[in-house]
């Protein structure tokens, strides 16, 4: 019972914190282009003058 005292405020302000970063995420433009990361890895980018390991 004794650790319930010390869980649940620990556990509130885990959930604060977590809140917080969140809408500081979504604030920032975190999320504005989802679909734009996934087509990204399959573009192939030789323009920077790097020769790969094809």
């Amino acid at each position: 019972m004794n650790a319930l005292v010390y869980l649940i405020p620990v556990s509130l302000v885990f959930g604060c914190v977590s809140l917080a970063a969140f809408l500081w995420a979504l604030q920032s433009g975190q999320y504005e282009d989802l679909e734009g990361a996934g087509e990204r890895v399959l573009l192939d980018n030789d323009s920077d003058g790097k020769a790969g390991s094809h």
